[in-house]
């Protein structure tokens, strides 16, 4: 069953059936809205970006981000830059894997971020999530929609 979560809110991600999560994945997608022309409606290309932030002590220690796709340990990766969206047909247009079973001990916090590379706000983004995914069975925990 999947969260739909709201600003600011946190969820556990502890299994119902007392398993533990080893793998997930959040998911980013997007549509770039039309926009009224002097010649009928088009769509702009936007360029939304995730990005992963690993933390220690409240203190960040590793990005990962389009120019920076896998962690110093290997346990998160990006799978690349999207640069105009709308390509997974209402899926995922950019992805991050984790594997939780490799984060090292001291990493204690991993955030997710999301940017408008091109400088558009969310306002001009139709569609926009993001949403965390078991990666061992496609189950989707979590989902936030992003709205400006």
């Amino acid at each position: 069953m999947t969260v739909n979560m709201t600003k600011g809110q946190a969820i556990s991600l502890q299994k119902n059936d007392g398993g533990s999560l080893t793998a997930v994945r959040m998911g980013l997608g997007w549509q770039a809205a039309p926009r009224r022309g002097l010649f009928g409606s088009r769509t702009r290309e936007i360029d939304l970006d995730a990005s992963a932030v690993l933390f220690a002590d409240k203190q960040p220690v590793d990005v990962v981000f389009f120019r920076h796709l896998v962690s110093d340990d290997g346990s998160v990766r990006h799978t690349g830059d999207n640069l105009v969206g709308g390509v997974g047909q209402g899926g995922d247009d950019e992805a991050i894997l984790v594997d939780l079973a490799r984060i090292p001990v001291h990493i204690d916090q991993i955030v997710f971020t999301v940017n408008s590379f091109t400088g558009q706000t969310f306002q001009e983004v139709q569609n926009a999530f993001c949403r965390l995914v078991d990666e061992t069975n496609g189950q989707e925990l979590a989902r936030y929609t992003l709205a400006g």
